[in-house]
C-alpha cells in the first residue's frame, strides 16, 4: 500500500498522495498513560515537521516514539518490524 517505511515518511505519503488522513490512526509512546500508549487519528495532526508532528493542541509528538501505524483498518508500521 505505502512505499515508504519510516513513520514520517509514512505519514507524509499519506498527506502528499491524497489519501485522507481521517483514515489513519496513530499509537504513540505517552508514559502515565494506560499501557504507556496513546492513540490519535491522523486528522488531529495539523503539521508534520522535521522531526515532530503536532496535533490540534499544539502537543509535539517526536516520530520515534510511533509504536504502530494503521490506515484504513490495515497496519502499516509497527516499530521494531
Amino acid at each position: 500500500m505505502f512505499r515508504s517505511k519510516r513513520p514520517r515518511d509514512i505519514l507524509n505519503e499519506i498527506k502528499w498522495r491524497g489519501f485522507p488522513m481521517h483514515d489513519c490512526t496513530i499509537y504513540y509512546l505517552h508514559r502515565g498513560a494506560p499501557n504507556d500508549m496513546m492513540v490519535i487519528l491522523g486528522s488531529e495532526i495539523i503539521t508534520l515537521g522535521h522531526s515532530f508532528f503536532t496535533l490540534e493542541t499544539e502537543t509535539s509528538i517526536p516520530y520515534h516514539r510511533i509504536r504502530k501505524i494503521e490506515y484504513a483498518g490495515k497496519l502499516v508500521y509497527r516499530k521494531g518490524k
